[in-house]
């Protein structure tokens, strides 16, 4: 909805601000008039119009937009090439009442995949077991000896969730033996399929559902309502008793954790998830928002920067099973201490990446000072822990704003790696092409993400092969780096009300972006730094109105030291707004991303 780069004039006239972007309108002229006309013919406040009209919400679709359901967004799962066929194989293991082991990966994505099939299988009375490999030993996604191991502890069936789309050997391995492998996965993937049952992933080549977008719990989800269908059809009563809509706050974690585009069937998933998470229905769930300290209703916030951490660690440093086992059970005291035990990793975890980033953070500043730097940031070194290197990538791909990978290396030379990506460069897609050229041992995953396995010997040679690769992409994305605005306040005008109406059109993160806007001309009447170097601030504006605002981990930023140093200043401030809740009150504040100096 924005013009044409050159032609961009600059918001409010920065060119360029504390963090070095430009700021632009995000709606052109035919934006501001589609906004005006969402407004005039929904009778919607006309903030919020300008909020739809800028992420292309057709003004026919405005009133339905704010309301996702799934019924409505849902399509029918038969869409889903080989949904029917993995259907069918899980109603035969539960009329067969088979044994069943699913295997899943080690982040949120596959640890709310895993829970769900298990309490799926748990329902029709099925003994079931999950399975998540050790990162460090084992490495993603199903291998060889732990299927063997599988189906000697008297599998008769495997499902693989959240991986298995590339596995051959391990799924080959159950082949041998006569055990089927259903596959439910998300990941990028090749034409050659693996020998499964079946494969169930909307991103192979000859799947035509358009669900690309779904995380592996999404899709999980889609084959259990076929699966549920299946099963009403054949008459089998106990499925009135399995409210699958209940555990959509496992598919809500999974979504928002995994970063994958809110659009579509994907907001649905995370507006009604959100309703069933704060409902606290989920023991596990329930206990790590109380060790987290979630304050006020679940948000998107609550499940990507509270929540889904502390899963994650421990699959990063821990047990990685503890997170789906978390997930899976419904006795509260034993999610009480498995929470206990996961913030103690998330802990122990903070502390490592805190070091780690230190020696990151050096490397890749002394690469980006000579010249414009790499057009991917890649930075290694032996001993770091392979459970945190993709932490690292997201905290250098947040800091200088273009794709990042971390590797560790062991003593033998072998490096594990994982990248992030920035909008506009697929980053999945890169590693596979590397894959493919030899650089690499192996390695996958989507386009904001990907986890690759390299010798030492070659790591120089992949550098030079993201440089050929994504150099152009990268100064594109570059030359066109600029913080859309979507409008200005005053900070006497930031309220709840406010607050509440934009809610409305969120939730809000990937592919769906969130509202930024600019705060013109606001004296910075008070700041310090809070908690682990965010910036708190507090703006006072020439009608007397102040606003609260929070900058998150820019302490050590040059905006921050800016900011620190300019107490008394006016400023431009860029943010979103957002409601914080504090022993039981509700406060406007604005979570500031960017600020620009008063000329």
């Amino acid at each position: 909805m924005t013009g044409s780069g050159e032609t961009e004039r600059a918001f409010l006239g920065v060119e360029q601000s504390l963090s070095g972007q430009k700021w632009v309108a995000r709606l052109d002229q035919a934006g501001e008039n589609k906004a005006i006309s969402i407004a005039q013919t929904t009778g919607l406040p006309d903030i919020v119009a300008r909020v739809l009209a800028g992420r292309g919400v057709a003004m026919g679709d405005a009133v339905a937009f704010l309301d996702p359901t799934i019924k409505a967004l849902m399509p029918d799962p038969s869409r889903l090439t080989d949904c029917d066929r993995a259907a069918e194989r899980l109603a035969l293991a539960i009329a067969r009442r088979q044994r069943v082991a699913i295997f899943g990966d080690y982040d949120v994505d596959g640890a709310a995949s895993s829970a769900l099939m298990q309490r799926f299988f748990n329902h029709f009375g099925l003994e079931s077991e999950i399975y998540i490999p050790d990162r460090i030993f084992e490495g993603y996604g199903p291998n060889a000896p732990a299927i063997a191991e599988l189906i000697e502890r008297g599998a008769g069936l495997i499902v693989t969730v959240d991986c298995g789309s590339t596995s051959h050997e391990a799924l080959g391995e159950a082949a041998q033996r006569g055990v089927d492998v259903v596959v439910i996965d998300h990941h990028q993937m090749a034409a050659e399929l693996p020998p499964a049952h079946a494969l169930v992933n909307p991103n192979r080549e000859d799947d035509l559902s358009g669900l690309g977008h779904l995380c592996a719990c999404g899709v999980v989800f889609m084959v259990l309502a076929g699966t549920l269908r299946l099963l009403r059809q054949q008459g089998d009563a106990r499925v009135s008793g399995f409210d699958l809509l209940s555990c959509l706050d496992l598919v809500a974690l999974a979504t928002v954790c995994d970063v994958v585009p809110l659009k579509g069937l994907n907001r649905a998933f995370v507006v009604k998830g959100l309703l069933a998470a704060r409902g606290l229905g989920n023991p596990g769930l329930a206990a790590l928002c109380q060790r987290a300290g979630v304050n006020g209703p679940i948000s998107p916030y609550h499940l990507g920067f509270l929540i889904g951490p502390r899963i994650n660690a421990g699959g990063r440093i821990g047990d990685a099973a503890l997170g789906s086992r978390l997930l899976a059970l419904d006795d509260p005291a034993e999610a009480q201490a498995i929470a206990e035990r996961l913030e103690e990793l998330n802990r122990e975890r903070q502390a490592i990446e805190a070091a780690m980033l230190e020696e990151a953070d050096a490397e890749a500043a002394t690469e980006m000072q000579s010249g414009e730097g790499p057009a991917v940031i890649v930075t290694a070194r032996q001993g770091w822990h392979p459970g945190v290197v993709g932490l690292l990538a997201s905290r250098l791909k947040e800091r200088y704003r273009r794709p990042a990978f971390a590797i560790a290396f062991d003593g033998n030379g072998k490096g594990t790696g994982s990248g992030r990506s920035v909008p506009g460069l697929d980053i999945g897609r890169l590693v596979r092409k590397a894959v493919e050229s030899g650089l690499l041992a192996k390695g996958g995953g989507h386009a904001m993400a990907a986890g690759l396995t390299i010798e030492k010997v070659r790591l120089g040679d992949l550098r030079s092969f993201f440089e050929e690769e994504a150099a152009d992409t990268v100064a594109q994305l570059d030359a066109a780096h600029r913080l859309k605005i979507d409008g200005a306040l005053a900070a006497s005008g930031v309220t709840l009300d406010l607050a509440d109406m934009i809610e409305r059109a969120g939730p809000f993160g990937a592919g769906h972006s969130q509202p930024v806007f600019a705060v013109p001309n606001h004296i910075l009447s008070d700041v310090r730094v809070v908690g682990q170097n965010h910036v708190k601030l507090t703006l006072s504006g020439p009608d007397g109105g102040k606003l609260n605002g929070i900058a998150f981990r820019a302490a050590d930023t040059e905006m921050g030291a800016v900011l620190l140093g300019g107490r008394g200043l006016a400023f431009h401030f860029a943010g979103s707004i957002s409601v914080d809740h504090w022993q039981g009150v509700r406060r406007v504040q604005i979570r500031v991303t960017d600020a620009a100096s008063v000329r």
